[in-house]
């Protein structure tokens, strides 16, 4: 709770940063909600909503850190002229280019501008171990970049030089750009909409379904035994962004059952149009790096991969499926994206993949 001096502020949500009120009540579960909440946001419990929790203690018994894989075998590839095609090269370069400022844009969009308006102190915990991860992630093709000796200006550069990165960037820049605006504030049906449009945009599109072109293609040479440094680097990075989106897909449903008057008949026809954009500038970014086929892949298996990645993405946030039958051409993906498996998926070395307290030790 606060004082009068920031009375102004209650009428617009807490932030955690207000005036102490001495003697306040003991806050209840039902003070907590997901946006709009006037509970003092500082008090962890008693929780509301487990799932936040869980995610957070899942995410951190899943830490690893990029310096961990080792590289040596990349090293090698990449430097010999016969180890790996132009086609095959082009796709590392292009999907480290993409991904390298990728992270970041979803990290500014989390502590910028998603985590001042998400007033509920269990799923803020999440999404700071959220924006560390993101902050793992941009590490780990720093780490490749550097450990290939490739331009490090040019690769992180090509979110403003190779159209097709481009493109899915300056789709994204202008939600975050929305909620940044230091006069934005939720509380009404219009403003609670735009905050719900940029969690569908970021979460289910950005890092739901621009994500996967880049993903496929590099684990797909992974399990050709090509440059299984980066693929395993990418595999632990794909199993943290189904968090992300598992997690992402939790909000967007809970605000929505909180506040059902914002999910209107207009509304789920925006959410569904922000899903179908997406995809097709992913298509327009598989078939760019995919001009030919390679690694069991081409732009029209990635194009029937990412309408079955659409359907899954607006069913799991309550709308209907916009490619009717779509199947999975690519049911290994989901192999590598499942959380409980133990053994590194392209077998470079054993992992438990948890950390210290998390592990048992006898």
């Amino acid at each position: 709770m606060i004082g009068s001096d920031t009375a102004g502020a209650t009428a617009l949500g807490l932030t955690g940063l207000e005036r102490l009120e001495r003697g306040a009540r003991r806050i209840r579960v039902d003070d907590k909600r997901i946006i709009n909440c006037r509970a003092d946001l500082n008090q962890l419990v008693p929780f509301k909503y487990r799932w936040a929790w869980d995610k957070y203690l899942q995410g951190s018994a899943n830490h690893w850190m990029p310096q961990e894989i080792p590289m040596a075998r990349d090293i090698e590839m990449w430097r010999d002229p016969s180890g790996l095609t132009d086609d095959e090269r082009t796709i590392v370069k292009r999907s480290l280019g993409f991904f390298s400022t990728a992270d970041s844009l979803v990290a500014n969009n989390l502590v910028l501008a998603a985590y001042r308006h998400i007033t509920n102190p269990e799923c803020r915990q999440y999404l700071l171990r959220q924006a560390f991860e993101e902050a793992v992630h941009t590490h780990a093709y720093q780490y490749v970049i550097e450990s290939l000796g490739l331009d490090e200006a040019l690769v992180f550069n090509m979110y403003r030089e190779v159209p097709s990165v481009a493109a899915k960037a300056e789709w994204a820049l202008p939600y975050t750009e929305s909620l940044s605006d230091p006069g934005f504030h939720t509380g009404t049906r219009a403003a609670d909409q735009r905050l719900l449009r940029d969690l569908i945009a970021f979460y289910v599109v950005f890092e739901g379904i621009f994500f996967y072109t880049g993903f496929s293609q590099v684990l797909s040479m992974g399990r050709r035994n090509k440059m299984t440094g980066t693929a395993e680097q990418f595999q632990y990075i794909l199993r943290d962004e189904s968090m992300h989106l598992n997690f992402g897909v939790d909000l967007i449903n809970q605000i929505k059952a909180e506040n059902p008057a914002l999910w209107t008949e207009g509304f789920r026809a925006e959410a569904r149009s922000i899903i179908l954009e997406g995809m097709e500038l992913e298509i327009a970014y598989a078939r760019d790096t995919m001009p030919r086929g390679i690694l069991g892949l081409n732009a029209a298996v990635m194009q029937e991969y990412l309408e079955f990645i659409a359907n899954r993405r607006a069913t799991q946030i309550g709308l209907d499926e916009p490619f009717a039958g779509a199947k999975n051409p690519l049911p290994w993906m989901s192999e590598i994206i499942d959380l409980k498996k133990e053994k590194n998926f392209f077998e470079t070395r054993v992992i438990e993949y948890q950390t210290g307290g998390a592990l048992t030790w006898d």
